[in-house]
């Protein structure tokens, strides 16, 4: 065989063909791993912007849509109906990412009603924000609603989940909370983890997302440790944990942005946004 018109060993021709296909398996690599990290979308819980959702609901909506956030989370209605909220999203670009649904809510006098609600929102995520119990009993009493509430919303398309605060991760009996309900649910019901709640619970939320693969479809990425207006990236989170698990284990469909502190709250929001683009993930 000739190349260039120079003649090559066989061995010569080996060894190249070898390396040629450890380039190409060495890029398969890379472009599998590039693969792995998929482009999230980002929404704003509107519990961020509670105070201007109670002045001016649709105004507050179209601000956020304009923003550049591409959906929302709700935290109430403010008295407006399904159709007219749905009409709100439409005209500003947006999609309903999740509500914050009570617990009382899903129990089995209202879920219908529930149901219908969200479904005129376009919305398939149904969180419940808080719960409390004193007992082990008490937690895995909520894990059976939820497992009925989830069994419910399958043959819909839609799900239901619960949201994390700061006292999910303390013991109950021996063990934490947030592992008494989860380990006690079907695998479709969602694990709203929430990066600073998580810590302020004394959890890692790193550790968690890896503890349960494939539950974390939507999650609150929240600023912690950094004062009331710290943003995402300005603060103590191992950012670079949660992104990762998020792309790659945990199933994430939703980014859901929240700032609760702030004494200028549509700023906030906006850099909060800003600082996610500017690390590549909007």
């Amino acid at each position: 065989m000739k190349q260039s018109g120079t003649s090559i060993s066989r061995r010569a021709f080996v060894t190249r063909t070898a390396l040629g296909l450890a380039g190409l398996s060495v890029a398969g690599c890379a472009s599998s791993s590039m693969k792995a990290r998929k482009k999230i979308p980002v929404g704003l819980q509107l519990y961020s912007v509670r105070n201007e959702c109670k002045a001016d609901f649709p105004g507050t909506i179209a601000a956020v849509g304009r923003m550049g956030y591409a959906g929302v989370e709700f935290a109430g209605y403010w008295n407006y109906s399904a159709k007219d909220i749905r009409r709100m999203l439409d005209d500003a670009g947006l999609v309903a990412c999740g509500t914050h649904t009570s617990f009382e809510s899903l129990l089995p006098d209202k879920l219908d009603e529930t149901i219908e609600f969200n479904r005129t929102l376009g919305n398939k995520f149904l969180i419940v924000p808080y719960m409390t119990g004193k007992t082990r009993a008490d937690w895995l009493a909520r894990a059976e609603r939820l497992n009925a509430v989830a069994a419910a919303l399958k043959p819909l398309g839609m799900l239901t989940g619960y949201h994390a605060h700061a006292h999910d991760f303390k013991p109950v009996e021996g063990e934490p909370a947030w592992d008494i309900f989860f380990r006690n649910t079907r695998p479709e019901v969602i694990m709203q983890l929430d990066t600073s709640n998580c810590l302020d619970g004394g959890a890692d939320p790193v550790e968690v997302l890896r503890r349960y693969p494939g539950r974390g479809l939507t999650i609150h990425l929240k600023a912690n440790g950094g004062g009331p207006e710290a943003v995402i990236g300005e603060d103590k989170v191992n950012w670079s944990g949660v992104f990762e698990l998020c792309e790659t284990i945990s199933g994430t469909q939703w980014y859901v942005v929240e700032h609760e502190s702030s004494r200028q709250p549509l700023v906030a929001v906006q850099r909060s946004l800003d600082a996610l683009r500017a690390l590549g993930k909007v």
